[in-house]
């Protein structure tokens, strides 16, 4: 019988002293399961260290049980075991098999037995809405000794229905059904153990008007991303908060800078003399309260290794939460309702893929499977993502790539978990509703199965219709980026109901023809995959974002580039996005040099980008000239839903129509460091012979139409938009 006992030690994390089972001073396993492995009449004296007497024994094994056991431990090693005895028959086989089950049934009840009053640390959502398209909503509480516990509305207009617990007693998930006619207003459920009563705060929510909310972006729109930590410090007390002390330090890449909300508000007016008609916010979710010791960089080149901060928004630890660094919820639904009266549109940025490391799940994980494996044990991401839309795929690859956790530090959401699938898409439902935003950018789309997306689309389209969602999938390859977008069914039988997608395709292209003066024929190339897309017309072209190097740091660029590169992107079919710092032609390598301070929107800058007189005379010009552009597709409607007709496409020159019923507007450019005449028909855009247009741009004389073709002179490093007199 010797083997039996063995087998619990290894399994368990026994010791062996002599003829003792030593038990570790922290064990996972509770009395009853103790008191199931003394039943194998096992020819051992089981003892916790520090205990002379078997009553003393059994309140610390208790008590070590209720404050250190986890459940994903206990699941772990208890299946560790079974796949030991996995294939095995004997009659030791079958009395640990029956141990093991013993411990699992045990487990729960024991540590139910005498636990404290029940605590609520975290209501998820805390308020909801009557007449919403889900109903009931899913509630989960987390607190401490909740297991056996009963869930009862208190308060008129709900009612409690399913409820489960999960093995810890840490998490409580109960539906919560509203009352069509219940009237807005705090209520409580009411939670009931066998050691007492306690209250979690639920409240129902007037909805907000829908009028001049929850519009959606269309590519009448100018989009600009802001990295509000980076952008303007328009509060300085919240740069150091008590809840977080010691993160703010703008001598460090890494850090909090000191950018927030009210910085944001403060230059909504600057926003909307550029030209821009929706932002773009990176996440506000709170993030980790300390420095992220597990993700390290230098601080610079050539140092060493240091923690960072989190400030980019992207390692959450509270979805419903604000970053206090940057404000509160209050102070979010200030700027939404600020910009809406401006006539600027918001767009909130959503991470559905993973979440900080230090997010309490981690550690407590609300089910079994809420992550794609836990902190010891998970995947790490390769990113093969071509095997993503590969329909013959290597399985193991694919599940890497899908599965694995980035930079094998950020856990990895299990979308197919239906608690952490109803989670996410209750919690972009809640954000929505309670701040009156217009859309979603998604981050790391394609690192999230279809099949969920399918149902998070479709769970926006039924209460807003109008909002819709633009997904990140950070690839040049057009076959691949289109697999992603809404609108037609793929081989996996999945329409993703995905509005839109950035046109990283065209990026790459643009950025080696402005900055490092290659072909422009490589930008018409891409556009020719455009039938890929169900609809490439509502792409999101872009310049540069805070993924990458900045547009003035490629090899040659300059800010006449730069300003072709806006130029294509401003007249280019779909909806164009810029990136603050932009406009001023500011400069970064790569992350975290791409977020550098916007000048002038910190205490004690020396000059001011944000007004004229504190411009240098480049970046000056790259904003004058992205304003005229601005104005110029404010202006001219096929710059904005005209069908884009090829004209001319050679080494370094490039023209384009953008066509409607009533007007058509010519597009060219000429790349060449010398000045440069090209001819081509424009008869099939609607330009009769007479026809005279004038370049709004400046940059050439006007041209007449003759025998069905427009001749153009364009100076060096130019572009012109002809529009007829």
């Amino acid at each position: 019988m010797r083997r039996v006992p063995i087998l619990l030690v290894r399994t368990f994390g026994f010791k062996l002293c002599g003829s003792k089972l030593r038990l570790p001073s922290r064990p996972f396993v509770s009395l009853m399961s103790l008191m199931s492995l003394m039943s194998l009449r096992v020819p051992y004296v089981l003892r916790v260290p520090g205990a002379k007497t078997l009553r003393n024994q059994s309140a610390m094994w208790y008590q070590s049980v209720r404050d250190c056991m986890t459940q994903r431990a206990a699941t772990e090693r208890i299946w560790r075991a079974a796949a030991l005895m996995r294939g095995k028959d004997s009659l030791d086989s079958r009395m640990v098999r029956a141990a093991l089950l013993t411990i699992f049934l045990l487990t729960a009840p024991a540590i139910c037995h005498g636990q404290g009053k029940p605590e609520v640390l975290k209501v998820e959502p805390p308020n909801w809405w009557a007449h919403h398209s889900i109903n009931p909503v899913r509630v989960m509480i987390r607190g401490r000794n909740l297991a056996d516990a009963r869930v009862e509305a208190a308060g008129l207009g709900i009612e409690t229905g399913l409820t489960r617990i999960n093995a810890l007693g840490i998490y409580v998930f109960v539906d919560v059904k509203i009352d069509a006619n219940a009237t807005p207003g705090r209520r409580a459920l009411r939670i009931t153990t066998p050691a007492g009563t306690t209250e979690a705060s639920f409240e129902i929510s007037a909805p907000l008007t829908r009028e001049g909310r929850f519009q959606g972006f269309n590519t009448d729109d100018v989009i600009y991303l802001i990295m509000p930590d980076r952008f303007s410090d328009g509060d300085p007390t919240n740069n150091d908060p008590i809840t977080s002390r010691g993160l703010y330090d703008r001598s460090k890449t890494r850090y909090y800078h000191g950018g927030d909300l009210e910085g944001v508000i403060n230059h909504l007016s600057y926003l909307k003399s550029l030209g821009v008609t929706a932002i773009w916010l990176t996440p506000w979710y709170d993030n980790v309260n300390h420095l992220n010791e597990l993700e390290q960089y230098p601080d610079g080149s050539g140092g060493s290794k240091q923690p960072i901060t989190d400030y980019h928004g992207y390692g959450a630890v509270d979805f419903y939460g604000v970053e206090e660094h940057l404000g509160t919820l209050a102070k979010l639904r200030e700027l939404v309702d600020a910009a809406h009266r401006l006539g600027i549109k918001v767009t909130q940025d959503q991470v559905a893929n993973h979440t900080g490391p230090y997010h309490p799940w981690v550690d407590d994980s609300p089910t079994p499977t809420w992550y794609n494996g836990t902190k010891e044990h998970h995947l790490a991401n390769i990113f093969q993502t071509w095997v993503l839309h590969d329909p013959h795929p290597v399985a193991q690859m694919k599940r890497e790539t899908l599965e694995g956790w980035f930079i094998d530090i950020l856990p990895d959401l299990n979308q197919n978990d239906d608690e952490t699938s109803r989670y996410i898409i209750q919690n972009t439902l809640w954000w929505i509703g309670v701040t009156g935003i217009d859309a979603i950018r998604q981050d790391t789309w394609q690192y999230v199965p279809n099949s969920f997306w399918r149902k998070w689309t479709a769970a926006i389209k039924r209460e807003y219709p109008k909002v819709n969602i633009v997904g990140e999938v950070l690839d040049g390859d057009v076959a691949h980026c289109s697999f992603y977008q809404g609108g037609r069914m793929r081989f996996d039988g999945v329409d993703t109901g995905l509005d839109t997608l950035f046109d990283f395709p065209l990026l790459y292209p643009l950025r080696r023809a402005f900055a490092e003066g290659r072909s422009v024929k490589e930008i018409a190339l891409v556009l020719s995959h455009d039938q890929l897309y169900p609809n490439p017309n509502v792409l999101v072209p872009v310049v540069g974002n805070h993924d990458l190097s900045r547009f003035m740091n490629e090899p040659g660029a300059t800010v006449a580039g730069l300003n072709l590169a806006h130029t294509l992107i401003m007249t280019m079919r779909g909806t164009p996005q810029i990136y603050y710092g932009d406009e001023i032609a500011m400069k970064g390598g790569g992350d975290p040099d791409n977020r550098r301070d916007f000048p002038g929107g910190f205490p004690g800058d020396t000059r001011s980008a944000f007004d004229k007189q504190g411009r240098t005379s480049d970046e000056q010009l790259a904003f004058d000239y992205l304003q005229k552009l601005g104005r110029l597709r404010a202006e001219l409607e096929p710059l904005r839903r005209g069908e884009l007709v090829n004209l001319y496409v050679a080494d370094q020159q490039y023209a384009y129509a953008r066509r409607t019923e009533r007007a058509s507007v010519i597009v060219a450019f000429n790349n060449d460091n010398r000045p440069a005449t090209i001819e081509f028909d424009v008869s099939t855009v609607g330009l009769a012979d007479g026809a005279t247009l004038t370049d709004r741009l400046g940059a050439a004389r006007d041209v007449l139409v003759k025998s069905g073709k427009l001749k153009v002179s364009l100076p060096a490093r130019a572009a012109g938009i002809f529009v007829r007199r």
